[in-house]
């Protein structure tokens, strides 16, 4: 093991205090910024273009530095090669500054490691998909590997935004409008990845994905309890259950305060409630954006006090803020200098537990790394299998033994329509096309005909993802006419700032599919072909018309380099489907903003004339197989401290294997605040043999049960609960009551979150 991978063993000496007292004022602002080498053209965050102040690498490390901003995610570089220059970067820092203190080194990893030829696993949507939490932890634990071998310390995911708007452009990013399933697999994710001794960053904290009308960056009006109850619980999650290391904070402001300087939240709740010691950092350009885009600060010496004061300790991606507008303000008296100290201090107790206090970098850099091996192509071919969600099927799928096959449609034949936002196809290799992609990523098109050899594949492109030219029309519905099945794959190109259908600043009016898309799938209808619509994409769509008139449609939101050979698995029968919608499945843009964890009058009604449910709901997923549900059994009482025990036989009453996702889910029937009509308080995924039955045993902690009351006190109330499993929050195959006794029970920091799940044959 080199010095490098080496964690520092604990010392009867405060090594960071030490340091601290050492420091000059231009060395501590030192090791709470970034540097970032980038060139012109290389546009991977907001509004970069409007810091213009440069420094070169020499006036940058003079006196230090904190991180090293994306060292292989800029550009596409051979990791080696980078490797060989971050050593030797390192080295500089540790023998040419006067306190030796190498730079930590961040990432992005959203869907891997963001860098040329790594690994490109599904978009964390497709973890929603999966409800496979142990999977999305070995993947956390696969790209961890990779980082931590090219000297990565710290990695900028998970994103733990809970969706609530999917016009939102950045629902790609996210996993799930449930908070619980987005703790539980980002929880999962943080425990991977930290198990390799890189540190996760979760993000965005908070209220990000609540933004008005669904723009990025627009201000978020949600109250108090749908902050608490909603929005944070994730972050609690992988906080006190995964030991997650560092924390992001959001662009967003919540009633008018900006969260970079909201001391209540990031102090308040971060560090006086939950006991959270690591480092906040700031979402790229987050602190000068307090100037720039909030107008809360007059110029950015006062947005660095205000971020600084909130709990901000590290400006990211450089130090347009903490560096001399900072070193001037506290100098002037305007900032206090102990609020400096206080994040450099955190700052430094980082870089100790990363082993980088003690690191001499006197070893050599790996001069071979596969970024890309068999394992990492398992892990990601298993979980884009299992993130594929079947909405609807005549009958039609899985496909027999067609002889002639119609592939169709804008991303039927397009590698780029497998990966999100933030992969490194997409946000990076965008910007330099003449660069090859660097692995194998099969389009479905390429896929099917591999999954059916015997098959006579047409293709035709019919249109452009977000374009108005018809002029492929003609020949798409030639090709279906003249094909015994017509698999029609449409849906999104995932870009940042408005250079994408999804994607960071890629933002919605409606929830149509984008261009002419929907006009192509109505011409290749009337050809009277079936149809099997494959959507590609980022965010559900309002197809409810697709699901009446096409054989089947099948669901995959951006899965990754094995996404192409997952789906024409699926197609052809060889994948039994079992992913279930994360997300409902809207009706149309205007019933949003919603959620299945609506209260009463939050659905269908005599009171309005229009349908608030969604066109499937959050849950929904349908198989080659059957599954059946029965004989719920709960504890009939149950202390309002407890666990609520329930067990439920499920059973694979088809003619084939395949997995099921058993959902458990809850309703507290009468509450001193109104409360969801259903709520998932335990999930599971079994595999069944045909003809198999297991029993599934949750334990789950009442807390699961506790809100916000009137008082803004997270509580749990005794009262009636009905309880049921079914294959969706709306339906109910097995239910059962029980009662919660006793007084009011308040939640604290130390009290369950999770719960536990068993199954026995």
């Amino acid at each position: 093991m080199t010095d490098l991978q080496t964690r520092a063993v604990p010392a009867t000496v405060d090594r960071a205090s030490e340091l601290l007292a050492r420091m000059t004022l231009e060395e501590k602002l030192a090791q709470i910024v970034g540097f970032w080498e980038k060139g012109d053209g290389e546009v991977v965050a907001p509004l970069q273009g409007e810091f213009t102040r440069e420094q070169t690498l020499d006036e940058s490390t003079r006196n230090g530095l904190g991180h090293l901003t994306r060292v292989y995610g800029t550009r596409p570089v051979d990791a080696v090669e980078r490797a060989r220059w971050l050593w030797d970067m390192q080295r500089r820092l540790v023998r040419e500054t006067r306190l030796g203190i190498p730079a930590l080194v961040h990432e992005e990893c959203l869907t891997g490691l963001s860098a040329w030829r790594a690994a490109t696993f599904p978009t964390p949507l497709a973890w929603g998909a999966s409800f496979d939490p142990e999977l999305v932890e070995e993947m956390g634990e696969a790209i961890g590997g990779s980082m931590r071998t090219l000297g990565i310390h710290q990695g900028l995911s998970p994103v733990l935004d809970v969706i609530r708007d999917p016009r939102w452009g950045r629902v790609d990013e996210c996993i799930s409008e449930d908070p619980y399933v987005v703790g539980t697999l980002g929880t999962s994710y943080v425990r991977g990845l930290q198990s390799t001794g890189v540190h996760a960053t979760l993000k965005h904290f908070v209220g990000y994905s609540g933004s008005q009308s669904g723009r990025n960056f627009a201000p978020v009006h949600a109250g108090r309890r749908e902050v608490e109850d909603v929005l944070l619980v994730p972050f609690e999650m992988a906080l006190l259950d995964g030991g997650a290391r560092s924390v992001m904070s959001s662009y967003n402001e919540i009633d008018g305060v900006p969260v970079a300087a909201d001391p209540s939240l990031l102090t308040g709740v971060l560090r006086d409630r939950w006991g959270f010691d690591g480092p906040v950092v700031a979402d790229y350009f987050g602190v000068a954006f307090l100037q720039l885009l909030h107008g809360v600060a007059g110029d950015l010496g006062e947005a660095a006090g205000l971020a600084l004061a909130a709990g901000v300790d590290i400006e990211l991606p450089t130090g347009d803020a903490y560096l001399t507008p900072l070193a001037e303000a506290v100098r002037a008296g305007r900032v206090d200098e102990a609020l400096v100290d206080r994040a450099v201090l955190r700052a430094l107790r980082q870089k100790e537990e990363l082993g980088l206090l003690d690191a001499t970098f006197d070893d050599e850099p790996p001069t071979h790394v596969d970024l890309d091996s068999p394992e990492h192509r398992r892990i990601a071919a298993r979980l884009a299998e299992e993130s594929v969600v079947l909405l609807s099927n005549d009958g039609t799928l899985p496909l027999g033994g067609p002889s002639r096959v119609a592939v169709i449609g804008p991303n039927a034949d397009r590698a780029e329509a497998l990966f999100g936002c933030y992969s490194f196809l997409n946000h990076v290799l965008a910007h330099h096309p003449e660069v090859e992609v660097g692995f194998e990523s099969p389009t479905v098109r390429a896929a099917l005909a591999a999954e059916l050899p015997g098959a006579d594949i047409v293709a035709a492109l019919g249109c452009a993802v977000d374009d108005d030219d018809r002029s492929g029309f003609d020949e798409a519905v030639q090709a279906a006419a003249s094909a015994e099945v017509a698999v029609l794959v449409v849906g999104d190109h995932a870009g940042l700032f408005g250079r994408g259908t999804v994607g960071e600043g890629c933002d919605r009016d409606d929830l149509e599919l984008p261009g002419v898309q929907r006009e192509l799938v109505e011409a290749v209808l009337a050809t009277g072909t079936p149809v099997v619509l494959v959507l590609l994409t980022g965010r559900p769509y309002a197809v409810d018309w697709a699901l009446a008139r096409c054989a089947a449609v099948v669901q995959a939101f951006f899965p990754g380099e094995e996404g192409g050979t997952a789906v024409a698995g699926v197609l052809s029968g060889r994948v039994n489907p079992s992913g279930h919608l994360p997300v409902s499945l809207p009706r149309s843009a205007g019933a949003q903003p919603f959620t299945y964890l609506h209260p009463q009058l939050g659905g269908n009604g005599d009171v309005t004339n229009l349908r608030s449910t969604p066109a499937l709901p959050f849950g929904h997923g349908l198989s080659y197989t059957t599954f059946v549900h029965s004989d719920l059994e709960v504890d009939a009482q149950v202390p309002t401290d407890g666990h609520i025990g329930a067990s439920v036989r499920v059973t694979n009453t088809g003619d084939r294997p395949g997995a099921d996702v058993v959902q458990l889910y809850a309703r507290d029937v009468v509450g001193s605040v109104t409360r969801p009509v259903a709520q998932l308080v335990g999930y599971r995924r079994v595999h069944l043999e045909a003809g198999e039955s297991a029993v599934v045993t949750f334990s789950v902690p009442t807390t699961r049960l506790a809100f916000s009351d009137r008082d803004l006190v997270r509580v749990v109330e005794p009262g009636d609960v009905e309880l049921w499993v079914g294959p969706s929050c709306a339906e109910r195959d097995t239910e059962a009551r029980l009662t919660l006794t006793g007084a009011v029970h308040p939640v604290g920091v130390d009290s369950p979150r999770w719960t536990a799940v068993s199954v026995s044959a």
